[in-house]
């Protein structure tokens, strides 16, 4: 009898993935249907409910359930069921008006035309963007990401229940450490861990998310680095690159039968404290009791302030989850302290100051973000050594080395600190 929390929503994970000879009769079948494209973040919240990420939906929200999701963090068709971000499907006005509602079609990955599943159209509706957008990401501003690609949805939402066909390159490309729900619970189970704390990453892992994951430890029986491997916005480390430096960490640093790597397969959002609570949901589905929630969670920019993120989980309904968070405060190395510390910990308030070579000059707290490490190595600039591992360093300036192109990283405020409290 497995000890760890059950899936959200739900006795049971419920994945929408078919197998076997299912899966070929109903792949025939789909190529005999209407073809919806599908955009990246689309095809991820497919391949999502496939392997029972998001149990326990069924497929795409009709009207009703977006409206929901987006004012109440609640689905009326599933009973008022919590979930904090619309899970849609749009197609263009010409194509939405040739299907009718009851027909079957085929969903399609638009950059790869890889046939993902079949869904079954029980409603077509339009969606008021910019409601979606102030309600989910605080903003309407299209320079962020997330804002941007709601905007540029097609015209009219497809609902109804899906058929998942495939996983897209994730299982090849990640090996093992691509996993689905039940693959996580299973490892979790033959530990013998009942309490797991999850370690939400998207950039290299340093010396901060190290501290972090240590902590949980301490608290938790393990605790389960779970990076994303779909899509990002430009200037953020691809997965395969994260891959190698978080290994380089756990397998020298880190008693390895109190870590489990895993990757999972949405595309980032950036929607500060609603993709922490989406955050929360899938993680519950994957076995976790807990989530590490840091500075700035899933933010970008200055859209968010720094703890957001924490104030949204005593906002939600009580009960809502059964995953708990771990709220974090703002982490760093304290040259007076000698050690990682946090403002909880730290009395030292003064900000370090670093010479062009890397070196401590003056202060105490030198704050550390994936951000700003990405801006100094993309620059070519030394990163002090309280920053990040020496291997992970070598790993990081061996891939900048080898880019043809290199994005602009621009700092914020919740990178450098330079924020207030709020």
């Amino acid at each position: 009898m497995s000890r760890l929390v059950p899936p959200h929503g739900s006795a049971e994970l419920k994945p929408l993935l078919l197998k076997g000879e299912e899966r070929e009769q109903e792949r025939g079948r789909a190529q005999t249907l209407k073809k919806v494209p599908m955009t990246s973040r689309e095809t991820s919240d497919l391949i999502m409910m496939g392997i029972g990420g998001f149990t326990p939906l069924d497929g795409f929200m009709g009207y009703d359930d977006w409206r929901g999701v987006c004012d109440e963090y609640a689905m009326p068709s599933k009973d008022g069921l919590f979930w904090p971000i619309p899970i849609t499907l749009s197609a263009s006005r010409s194509l939405a008006d040739s299907i009718a509602t009851g027909e079957d079609v085929a969903l399609v990955d638009q950059e790869s035309g890889e046939l993902m599943g079949v869904l079954t159209v029980e409603e077509k509706y339009t969606i008021d963007k910019e409601h979606e957008c102030q309600h989910v990401f605080k903003t309407t501003d299209e320079e962020h990401p997330g804002v941007k690609k709601v905007m540029a949805q097609a015209e009219i939402n497809l609902a109804g229940p899906v058929k998942v066909l495939s996983e897209s390159f994730y299982p090849e490309m990640f090996g093992s450490l691509y996993q689905t729900p039940a693959e996580a619970r299973a490892i979790f189970d033959e530990r013998g861990w009942s309490t797991v704390a999850a370690l939400q990453l998207r950039n290299p892992m340093h010396n901060s998310h190290a501290y972090l994951a240590k902590v949980a430890i301490e608290v938790c029986d393990g605790v389960y680095i779970h990076q994303l491997l779909g899509k990002l916005k430009p200037g953020d480390i691809p997965a395969e690159v994260r891959v190698q430096c978080i290994e380089a960490l756990v397998n020298n640093y880190f008693r390895k039968e109190r870590v489990v790597q895993g990757g999972y397969p949405l595309e980032m959002r950036y929607a500060g404290p609603r993709e922490a609570l989406l955050h929360a949901v899938f993680r519950q589905n994957y076995g976790c009791s807990h989530l590490i929630v840091g500075r700035d969670h899933a933010g970008v920019g200055d859209y968010y302030g720094p703890f957001d993120a924490h104030k949204i989980f005593d906002e939600i309904p009580h009960g809502a989850l059964r995953l708990q968070p771990l709220k974090m405060d703002w982490t760093f190395y304290c040259y007076d302290c000698g050690e990682m510390a946090s403002m909880k910990t730290c009395p030292h308030e003064s900000k370090a100051v670093i010479d062009e070579h890397g070196n401590h000059v003056s202060g105490s707290r030198l704050l550390l973000s994936g951000t700003m490490l990405r801006k100094m190595l993309s620059e070519g600039k030394p990163v002090p050594k309280e920053f990040s591992k020496p291997e992970v360093v070598a790993i990081l300036r061996e891939y900048y080395a080898g880019l043809e192109e290199k994005v602009e990283i621009k700092l914020h405020g919740a990178a450098t600190g330079d924020v207030v409290r709020k």
